[in-house]
């Protein structure tokens, strides 16, 4: 998993910027029409994750079940890197006629005006929520729409451990630090970390964006032009320094070097530790853990400075593309599951196959009423507004060595400025291999 200033851009601004014509302008019909071209099969290329595979594959089901003229056929493709290349060398030769691919900064990496066809009707883009459309637009033009929910970036935490000590969700880091020594006290350890895993000890840093942003809504643009550091920005280099101070006041698990990503989930579940910086989607793995205890699992947004500010950094899903190589009757047929995945009835479906982490971005979507706690505290952060996206969805630019300052940081090997001086050398290798500009 690879967890990704304050664009945002208004759903009038975007309707302007796209010029308002029906599909059928563009060559195809209009969604939820018939097609007179008889039965047609649709390829839909998606990365082989179960978490990813069992929503397409539903969706698949529930659509053909209300358009028996289509056949929708799900292909996989591996993840990471060699997913990345699979879905560039498809592109050029041999193109699905559906694409399932990342959101946000990175799916501008696969050149959508040359490679995709943009979705130009207003009624399939209405009910898509505004913030989501300005992850999948490129120079005015929109692209894809959601599958899947968002969800979030913060802390997970056990509300039967809080509930026993009388705790309240802090809004500060000082606050924060003030249950831990709380809970610490109480036999339980105050913040889980699993560098077994050594993805998951990113949240720290990249939950934090929001506060990041918060303090400086420019920075996200000036890291991207090579001018915003995490060793010299006072909100940026927080969450290294934050990875420090939890070793060195020896809040985390004795075994954070070894324990992984499953080890915290189930020591969080128990109430054998209290706070575990994560992304929210992962909470539903206690249900195959500890099911008994998912309800005592909550959430809230990563602490900063200001109390006033606090808000939750969002990780959008992924969105469906049409490829330019999509023609005919297959357009059509794409045009309509797009339309189809974009509705009230297409999140139901998702619905089946995966518990939602947070909220659809969908507007005519809603939640299940059995959703976890988790789910419900995230959609408190959306409804309220007090969110921002992640750092990745807002810059092309991330280091692929951040897992291991962020682990030596959270480990004492070396100080959380060291490891933001480290990252930031890490970032400028990384956009040089991109071409970017200003760097």
């Amino acid at each position: 998993m690879s967890p990704r200033a304050a664009l945002r851009r208004s759903a009038a601004a975007i309707a302007l910027a796209v010029l308002p014509l029906s599909l059928a302008a563009c060559g195809g019909a209009t969604p939820g029409a018939a097609t007179d071209a008889g039965p047609v099969s649709i390829t839909m290329l998606v990365d082989g994750d179960p978490s990813t595979v069992a929503p397409a594959e539903q969706l698949a089901k529930d659509f053909q079940a209300e358009n028996p003229d289509v056949t929708v056929v799900v292909e996989k493709r591996p993840g990471g890197a060699e997913g990345d290349e699979v879905v560039r060398t498809r592109l050029e030769a041999d193109s699905p006629d559906v694409l399932l691919y990342n959101s946000g900064s990175l799916f501008q990496q696969i050149n959508p005006y040359e490679t995709l066809q943009p979705l130009k009707d207003s009624a399939l883009l209405a009910a898509v929520d505004a913030d989501y459309l300005s992850q999948v637009s490129v120079g005015g033009q929109l692209y894809g729409v959601p599958l899947g929910s968002a969800n979030a970036g913060g802390v997970l935490y056990n509300r039967a451990v809080y509930e026993r000590l009388n705790l309240q969700v802090p809004a500060t880091w000082e606050e924060f630090l003030a249950n831990s020594q709380r809970i610490r006290e109480a036999g339980i350890t105050p913040v889980i970390q699993t560098y077994g895993d050594p993805w998951t000890s990113q949240l720290l840093v990249l939950g934090d964006f929001h506060n990041v942003a918060a303090a400086d809504p420019g920075f996200a643009d000036a890291y991207s032009r090579g001018t915003g550091k995490f060793a010299t920005h006072a909100a940026a280099g927080k969450g290294f320094q934050h990875l420090e101070q939890i070793h060195r006041l020896g809040l985390h698990n004795d075994d954070h070097a070894t324990a992984q990503l499953g080890d915290g989930l189930r020591m969080l579940a128990l109430g054998e530790g209290a706070h575990y910086p994560m992304l929210s989607a992962v909470a539903t793995a206690i249900m195959g853990i500890a099911p008994e205890r998912m309800g005592d699992i909550g959430f809230f947004a990563l602490p900063g400075d200001d109390a006033a500010a606090n808000g939750a950094t969002a990780w959008y899903p992924p969105g469906l593309f049409i490829p330019k190589a999509t023609k005919g009757a297959e357009l059509e047929a794409a045009q309509r599951f797009l339309a189809y995945v974009a509705s009230a009835e297409g999140c139901e479906s998702i619905s089946k196959a995966a518990t939602p982490a947070g909220p659809y971005l969908v507007e005519t979507c809603e939640l299940p009423s059995d959703v976890p706690q988790v789910t419900r505290d995230v959609q408190a952060y959306f409804d309220s507004g007090a969110h921002s996206p992640a750092l990745e969805f807002l810059s092309p630019v991330k280091g692929p060595d951040l897992e291991r300052f962020a682990t030596e940081a959270g480990s004492g090997v070396r100080s959380g400025a060291d490891a933001a001086a480290l990252y930031d050398a890490d970032v400028r290798a990384q956009a040089g291999k991109l071409g970017l500009e200003g760097w």
